[in-house]
């Protein structure tokens, strides 16, 4: 049975760059480990991070599945929306990647929905982990597109407003009818002693925090050049933080 990891956050806090390096660490440390990585965050970029091309994104498909002219006649609905879903998947020797995109239009989509969930039950079959990189308003969770949730890391920057605004996301997650076994609180782009003056906005939240990603070099210059921080090599400080976060919440 798949573990489900989720990371949650608002915008521009570090949640793709956390993902792609712990993705990266669980390729690495465990030999022929299947992954199925889901960016539900509509500003999506995780297979920027990853190096993986995108052709169309799930939420793009299912637009597509509202106009009964894209039927082929003589095709059951549900059967045209499970064969649009396999195509949106992105595979390669280490994960493979589904992105869930924005919403495309009006109109309700519980029934695309309740699909996708199935579709996303049945592919966690194949794997090890499905890690999703959602966003700060949980949707796909709450409407329970994502199945479960074992373990949650809940991003935040090195701001206090960041602290509280992960604070929220925690609230959030707690008023959730799908259930999140373990959450965890990361603080990135820290600097020396900056947890030790956030020390009293953390304690508000009520998270346990598990690490911080300090400020990181080495991501500035993969960024400004345009390559996937899955390549950052591992004596990355951000790599080797995310790693110790990893090995600490025994995933």
């Amino acid at each position: 049975m798949a573990k489900y990891i989720a990371v949650a956050g608002k915008g521009g806090v570090g949640k793709t760059t956390f993902t792609s390096l712990m993705l990266k660490y669980l390729v690495h440390s465990n030999k022929g480990v299947s992954i199925l990585a889901v960016d539900a965050d509509p500003n999506a970029n995780l297979n920027e991070a990853l190096g993986m091309d995108v052709d169309i994104t799930i939420s793009e498909l299912l637009e597509q599945t509202k106009d009964p002219k894209a039927i082929p006649e003589g095709m059951p609905k549900d059967v045209f929306v499970e064969y649009r879903l396999n195509q949106s998947l992105v595979e390669s020797k280490q994960i493979d990647l589904l992105v869930m995109g924005g919403p495309q239009g009006p109109g309700c989509y519980c029934y695309a929905n309740d699909l996708l969930r199935r579709h996303l039950e049945n592919l966690s079959s194949n794997y090890d982990y499905v890690v999703v990189d959602t966003e700060a308003g949980l949707e796909h969770i709450s409407r329970r597109t994502i199945p479960q949730i074992d373990v949650m890391f809940v991003i935040s920057d090195c701001s206090a407003r960041g602290i509280r605004s992960a604070g929220r996301v925690y609230d959030l997650i707690k008023g959730l009818k799908s259930a999140v076994k373990e959450v965890y609180l990361v603080v990135t782009k820290t600097t020396e002693g900056a947890l030790d003056q956030l020390d009293e906005e953390i304690g508000k939240t009520g998270l346990e925090l598990i690490g911080d990603m300090p400020l990181d070099p080495l991501i500035v210059s993969q960024d400004v050049q345009g390559k996937p921080l899955f390549d950052l090599p591992d004596t990355s400080i951000a790599v080797q933080s995310v790693a110790r976060m990893i090995q600490k919440a025994r995933l």
